[in-house]
C-alpha cells in the first residue's frame, strides 16, 4: 500500500520486493514520501509480509543510511533500464557493495510446512538479500520487463509480469482509471 502525502492510498505491486523498497521515500522532490526517519522504521518496513525479516539484531543509524543509499540505487538502476539507459556506475557499485554481504538465511520451521529467517537477523542481512534479488532482476529473464508507469508524473516503477508483457500503469486503480477518465472527457469534447 503506498500513501500520498497529500491524502490517499493505493494498492501498489512493484512485482518484486526490491522495487517496493525503492517505492519507500527518496531524495530531493522525492523526500514527501520518505517512512524511513528512524531505524526503527526500517526494522518494521522489513517485518513486512513481503520479505518477513523481523530483525533479531537492532537496526542502527549505520545501517538506515545504507539503505537509504541502497535504496536510491536501486531506484536509479530501475529507471535507467526502463528507459533503456546504461546503468548508473555508482548505483551499481551500491548494490554491489549490499550485495556481498552475508544474505538473510532460510529456515523451514519443524513442522516443515512454513518457512522464516535464521537468526540472528540483521539488517545488513536484508540488505544484501534485497541487493541480490535487485542484481537478479537486471541480469535475468525479466531485465526487459521493468516498467515506469505511464501515468503522467507518475515516476513508479514495476516488473511486467503479465503474459502479454503490456501492463503501462502502476496499478489501474490509480493511473490506469486517470489515463481513461482523461480520454473520455477528450472524446466527448470533441464530439458534437
Amino acid at each position: 500500500m503506498l500513501h500520498d502525502p497529500k491524502g490517499g492510498s493505493f494498492w501498489f505491486d512493484a512485482g518484486a520486493v526490491c522495487l517496493d523498497f525503492a517505492h519507500t521515500g527518496g531524495e530531493g522532490r522525492y523526500a514527501v514520501f520518505e517512512t524511513l526517519h528512524e531505524p526503527a522504521d526500517l526494522a518494521e518496513w522489513l517485518a513486512q509480509p513481503s520479505l518477513g525479516a523481523a530483525m533479531t539484531v537492532p537496526v542502527t543509524v549505520r545501517e538506515l543510511t545504507a539503505a537509504k543509499a541502497l535504496r536510491q540505487a536501486i531506484w536509479d538502476t530501475a529507471h535507467a533500464q526502463a528507459a533503456g539507459r546504461p546503468l548508473p556506475t555508482g548505483a551499481v557499485a551500491t548494490i554491489n557493495r549490499a550485495a556481498s554481504t552475508a544474505p538473510l538465511v532460510p529456515e523451514l520451521a519443524a513442522g516443515g510446512t512454513t518457512a522464516g529467517w535464521a537468526p540472528p537477523v540483521r539488517a545488513t542481512q536484508a540488505l544484501s538479500t534485497l541487493a541480490r534479488e535487485m542484481i537478479d532482476l537486471l541480469s535475468g529473464p525479466l531485465s526487459g520487463r521493468i516498467r515506469e508507469c505511464a501515468g503522467d508524473n507518475c515516476p513508479l516503477v514495476f516488473v511486467d509480469s503479465s503474459r502479454p508483457g503490456a501492463r503501462r500503469w502502476c496499478a489501474m486503480e490509480r493511473c490506469g482509471n486517470r489515463h481513461k477518465l482523461r480520454a473520455l472527457r477528450a472524446r466527448r469534447a470533441t464530439e458534437p
